[in-house]
């Protein structure tokens, strides 16, 4: 498989290390205090993670020229648009372990650094596949082509995060209280070490995020297996999703439609990596920022079109007060009940 390749100086992979992490640390400090985060903040972060995703593909076109910096915001595009996606299982996790307002973007802090590192494997182990074994671009294509087709046309089912074979395993083997301990993931019950509920959310948001990851990197790997445009497109979309999440989590029920483009975009990517091994080739990057650009922007305004008006449209998009607890860290009478969970389409 021909690929667009340029070599990735160790300062600059070291370089770009140490700028997600400062940014990582400087969105971790700005939240120290738990507070809820409301829709203008969690807009003036998205733009910022915005600037800075888009910033990096300027860079790229300074030192690598058009076709990097193309296929760079390729991949960011298509990254960013499933991770919307992902925005639905954090809702889903949050309603239903009840978790409060003002510690979810702790949990989910947390759960962004887990996706960096399952992607970060993902990504290496995919593009050797794909450049040593050529029919894995058979495999990965059929792969994106079914996951598409079922995030198209499953019915929708409820989800129990609780579940989830990890968190299940998780249960096993620490010992864990089935209460919030403020923001705590770790506590002391009679002298010994024992995990909150909290943990468990964290647990559930980081299990059910293995599975976005999978495909997620496989669709950017469709439109190219160099591993450095992957990881960075991977990054600056994955860093934006705690922000992405505060922005959305009010009208998650106007983006009804959002699946089919989702779907689009994964079975473009099959078809795509296909080809890439055909007689055909690869597609022009133009041809594919068009195609994704265009998907993810009819499946939005198709949405919001068809939900106008809706009670999900709230204006002010701030997220609901913290949830009251009492003196053990239980839920108090202002948490959402879990019957309330929305259902989720089920991901392969």
């Amino acid at each position: 498989m021909e690929d667009l390749t340029f070599a990735v100086p160790l300062w600059v992979w070291a370089a770009l290390t140490v700028g997600i992490a400062l940014m990582l640390a400087v969105d971790l400090l700005a939240h120290r205090d738990n507070h809820v985060i409301g829709f203008r903040e969690a807009a003036a972060w998205s733009v910022l993670w915005i600037a800075a995703g888009l910033a990096f593909g300027l860079v790229l076109l300074a030192w690598q020229g058009g076709d990097a910096a193309g296929t760079y915001y390729a991949g960011y595009l298509i990254e960013k648009a499933l991770s919307i996606d992902n925005v639905f299982v954090f809702a889903l996790v949050f309603s239903y372990f009840a978790v409060p307002a003002a510690y979810q973007h702790k949990v989910l802090f947390w759960g962004v650094l887990g996706a960096l590192a399952a992607r970060l494997v993902f990504i290496f182990v995919g593009a050797e596949l794909l450049q040593v074994f050529f029919w894995t671009a058979y495999l990965f294509g059929a792969f994106l082509i079914w996951t598409g087709w079922k995030m198209a046309f499953s019915k929708d089912e409820e989800v129990h995060p609780d579940r989830n074979p990890v968190v299940r395993l998780v249960k096993r083997i620490v010992p864990t209280d089935a209460r919030f301990h403020k923001d705590r993931f770790f506590v002391r019950i009679n002298g010994r070490r024992t995990a909150t509920l909290l943990f468990v959310a964290l647990i559930a948001i980081e299990a059910t995020d293995l599975v976005f990851a999978v495909d997620s990197v496989a669709a950017v790997l469709a439109i190219t297996t160099n591993t450095f445009i992957v990881w960075t497109a991977n990054a600056f979309a994955v860093l934006g999703l705690r922000s992405l999440y505060f922005c959305l989590a009010g009208l998650l029920r106007r983006f009804q439609y959002l699946h089919y483009g989702l779907a689009v975009l994964l079975a473009f990517a099959g078809v795509k990596l296909i080809l890439s091994e055909t007689p055909v080739g690869k597609l022009p990057i133009p041809v594919t920022l068009g195609v994704i650009v265009v998907t993810i922007t009819v499946s939005i305004v198709w949405s919001l079109a068809a939900t106008r008006g809706q009670d999900g449209d709230r204006q002010d998009g701030d997220q609901q007060p913290v949830d009251r607890q009492d003196g053990d860290g239980r839920p108090g009478p202002e948490a959402p009940e879990r019957a309330a969970a929305p259902s989720r389409r089920p991901r392969p």
